[in-house]
């Protein structure tokens, strides 16, 4: 196996025994990206220096016996999370020469545990996206099928981990941005409860939606990122104080005792026939298991959400974009005067994708419309949060299917802006009601990946990634790479 392709607790492993050095892994990984990104387009940023001062150090913390299970292992940053002196874009002109004064606080949690960055990933601007088409400076590309998509928001970083260009990565989740591109990428992906996570130095796209968590190949390997970067911070208003397990714990082999609910709503009509076939399969295997398996569930309000989502998320896209004037930081544009000046800068710096969220955000919260669709759209919300929580009286947990489709074909979808959103029509219900949620691999359609996502009640991600650690010692469906 080569260097870049391990796992972190494999990297740890060998950089316990002296068997490897953080040095060595740091460079096998640049020069993974090195041949890799010419075809992948999966990173905006490579910080080459940066990392090799970071792996020296880590060398020298490993020796003295000052290690955590991350010291010493490159990670990539989705590029919407704030690093102090190196740039952070959200990949939109309106950013690109953007460089913090300050670290998110899910980097300062890796820096304290040994991080090593090798880079920022490239992603849909400022986060608004399922395809990772909507970046201003180039197209991310499924590892698995460089003519198809890699999923989005956080595609780069997705297709990133797969190909070994990091040995794991951060993304956000607004509305499936980490969970569509694991499953679009097979890898392993968690949206954390929201809370769970700080979001202080996450660029903003909607704020009561918005979730930092981990992309892996494998579940151990998430449950060790989420124990570092878990927990309360003060300074993220909605941060949660509720004590962080040791997440490795839940990770054994049966699932004996759990009930799981397979909600009709999820298997939408549409649905490609090879990911339905797939995901039966699945389930299958998790009854092998042990689990008790109910497909009788339902979440009536489902059908609702993407139109609520809609609502809400570019509503708050359209407050959180408004900073961006020309007058504080960021692109600028000359003008007759301050209005017209303000109008350019928008008009330029902003692509096609953020303009049209602002609008939609824009008529939601005008006067006359604001109870028609903003104020209705909360409501449903509350509707959706209930039933969730109606149905995690009776179930362990929930599996769905992540997406309807495997990766489709890069152009396809992207001038067709309701189809593109219905790629989401899984994993947003999730952010909605700010429950947990984990994607595994769970095999492939047509060569192409599939996966399955697990859902649970608030703070149960020991649940999630005990169900995902089962299943995929039982398969070892995220053990293949694809070959770029």
């Amino acid at each position: 196996m080569k260097l870049y392709d391990l796992t972190i607790h494999q990297s740890h492993e060998l950089l316990k025994k002296g068997e490897v050095s953080s040095i060595e892994l740091t460079k096998a990984v640049l020069e993974r990206i090195s041949q890799a990104e010419e075809k992948l387009h999966a990173i905006v940023t490579v910080t080459e220096e940066l990392a090799l001062r970071q792996a020296e150090q880590a060398d020298e913390r490993i020796r003295s016996g000052d290690s955590t299970p991350l010291t010493g292992i490159p990670a990539l940053l989705k590029d919407n999370m704030c690093t102090k002196g190196i740039r952070t874009t959200c990949s939109s002109r309106m950013l690109e020469n953007f460089v913090p004064p300050y670290n998110a606080t899910v980097v300062e949690k890796l820096e304290d545990a040994g991080v090593v960055i090798v880079g920022k990933g490239n992603m849909d601007e400022f986060a608004m996206g399922s395809s990772n088409e909507h970046s201003a400076f180039f197209i991310t590309h499924n590892p698995w099928d460089l003519g198809r998509v890699p999923g989005g928001s956080s595609g780069g970083p997705a297709a990133a981990v797969a190909t070994g260009e990091t040995i794991y990565a951060l993304g956000s989740d607004t509305g499936g941005s980490i969970r569509q591109p694991a499953g679009f990428c097979s890898i392993v992906g968690l949206k954390p409860t929201y809370g769970r996570v700080s979001r202080y130095g996450l660029v903003a796209f909607a704020s009561s939606l918005d979730q930092i968590g981990p992309l892996t190949k494998d579940v151990t390997d998430s449950a060790l990122v989420m124990n570092v970067i878990a927990g309360y911070d003060p300074r993220d208003s909605t941060s949660v104080n509720y004590p962080v397990p040791d997440y490795t714990r839940a990770l054994i082999p049966d699932l004996k005792g759990l009930k799981l609910g397979i909600p009709r709503e999820y298997f939408v009509e549409g649905m490609q026939k090879g990911v339905e076939e797939v995901m039966r399969t699945a389930i299958a295997k998790l009854e092998e298991l042990g689990a008790t398996v109910d497909w009788e569930a339902s979440l009536p309000s489902t059908k609702y959400a993407l139109a609520a989502y809609y609502i809400i998320a570019p509503s708050e896209a359209m407050a959180n974009l408004a900073r961006y004037d020309g007058v504080k930081y960021g692109y600028s544009h000359d003008g007759e005067n301050m209005w017209d000046a303000m109008e350019k800068t928008r008009q330029f710096g902003f692509g096609p994708e953020v303009k049209r969220r602002i609008i939609l955000g824009t008529y939601a919260l005008s006067a006359g419309y604001y109870d028609a669709y903003y104020l209705k759209a909360q409501k449903v919300r509350t509707l959706i949060m209930q039933e969730f929580q109606q149905a995690f009286e009776h179930y362990d947990a929930l599996i769905t299917p992540t997406s309807p489709t495997v990766p489709f074909k890069i152009g396809q979808k992207v001038d067709d802006p309701l189809q593109m959103y219905l790629s989401d029509v899984c994993t947003l219900p999730i952010n909605i009601g700010g429950i947990p949620g984990l994607v595994v691999p769970a095999g492939f359609c047509d060569g192409l990946p599939v996966g399955m996502q697990i859902l649970g009640k608030p703070f149960s991600e020991e649940t999630l990634l005990r169900i995902g650690y089962a299943y995929e010692q039982a398969t070892g469906w995220g053990q293949q790479r694809p070959r770029v």
